[in-house]
């Protein structure tokens, strides 16, 4: 159907950056439950694979608890590799999230006098803003202490000023690479942080899991456990349809619906999609079921490249699981289905959809094993046979 065309409209969907504002989808219960908790002081772990939109709803969060004067610093556990490296994004985040707001700035720098290894701090001149370094030439038991005042510090200004402070820890999974005995550490002290909410954000839901819930680890029952799932199709077909009429382009019926079929739901996906779709259609016409054929080609083909690289890395039972999944979804381990598929025995096929699992390629769901990856389905079904 042509629509009356206006002034050209931006697209309104967004992928690969944080889905903030009114790109933000649904999530809301998710939202002002982990509002509440930090508020609160509950610790939570948020444990969700990537691209489902972990990253913003704590942004979300944090903004939302920014208005009400909460204190919120962020460490990502990916960029630490090495605790000298930790304690260096720790400090920067106490620094400029925290001290920043409570202590003058002639005194901020004094607050890092106590620790065991003075940090080297070199001020950008660009903006004056300070970042802190600590060498790897001392003894274990000095970064260890170093590390250990770090974290007590967040504590210690929320306790002094009044304020409720939240600490967030990225891809927490990490800190056991970072040194196995970390976990230990922080938890003797955060376990006496009642003026400190932390957040420990994570994407492998394996690690996360054990780390939280295995009574043989540091962080048994020190938080609560926040899985994030797909969002409910109808609820993102809803916000495609509203988010197409906003614009010069409008949907034709059933469309968003079979969009938000295809990718079930998936954050990232229904976004990328939806964004593709967009840009399909002229200015001031619907879309139609061609057109969003047409853009899942077009997804298809910009994912070419990530797909290619994980095909690379599969091993041939791995492959033939994920050429018998894109075509049929089911019990997997079931001898009518191997024979079905040619798939090898029963053990060989285990041990392949494990690791499929592990690198969350693969999920199972109540009907047996689906590909989890949004579009690699489609992807194996046009290019892998």
């Amino acid at each position: 159907m042509l629509r009356s065309v206006a002034e050209r409209a931006q697209n309104p969907f967004r992928f690969g950056d944080l889905a903030l504002d009114d790109a933000f989808t649904d999530r809301e219960g998710e939202l002002a439950g982990l509002c509440s908790d930090m508020r609160n002081g509950q610790n939570v772990a948020l444990v969700a694979p990537r691209r489902y939109g972990k990253t913003s709803l704590l942004r979300r969060a944090e903004q939302a608890l920014a208005a009400e004067g909460v204190l919120v610093a962020d460490v990502d556990l990916m960029k630490t590799p090495t605790k000298e490296k930790l304690a260096s994004k720790l400090a920067r985040a106490i620094h400029d999230d925290i001290a920043t707001a409570l202590v003058r700035a002639r005194d901020r720098l004094r607050i890092f006098s106590g620790l065991r290894i003075t940090p080297t701090v070199t001020i950008d001149p660009a903006d004056g803003s300070p970042s802190f370094s600590f060498t790897a030439t001392h003894r274990r038991e000095d970064i260890d202490d170093t590390l250990e005042r770090l974290l007590e510090l967040p504590a210690q200004l929320a306790a002094e000023r009044g304020r409720r402070v939240v600490l967030v820890f990225d891809e927490f999974q990490e800190v056991t690479s970072v040194d196995p005995g970390l976990p230990a550490l922080m938890r003797a002290v955060f376990q006496e942080q009642r003026e400190v909410a932390h957040v420990y954000s994570g994407s492998r839901r394996d690690m996360m899991r054990r780390l939280f819930t295995d009574e043989n680890e540091p962080f048994f029952r020190s938080a609560k456990v926040l899985e994030l799932g797909r969002i409910d199709v109808a609820l993102f077909a809803e916000f495609v349809e509203q988010r197409f009429a906003r614009t010069d382009r409008g949907l034709a019926d059933g469309v968003a619906a079979r969009l938000a079929a295809t990718t079930r739901g998936h954050p990232y996906a229904t976004q990328e999609l939806a964004y593709a779709l967009w840009e399909e259609v002229p200015a001031g016409f619907d879309a139609t079921a061609g057109d969003l054929d047409r853009a899942l080609q077009a997804v298809l083909r910009s994912e070419n490249a990530h797909f290619t690289l994980v095909w690379d890395g599969a091993s041939r039972a791995q492959r033939l699981v994920l050429q018998a999944l894109a075509a049929e979804p089911g019990r997997v381990f079931g001898a009518d289905y191997r024979r079905r598929h040619d798939l090898p025995g029963a053990s060989t096929v285990q041990r392949a959809v494990q690791q499929l699992a592990a690198d969350e390629l693969v999920e199972r769901g109540e009907d047996g094993y689906r590909i989890a990856e949004p579009f690699l389905a489609e992807w194996i079904r046009a290019y892998s046979t």
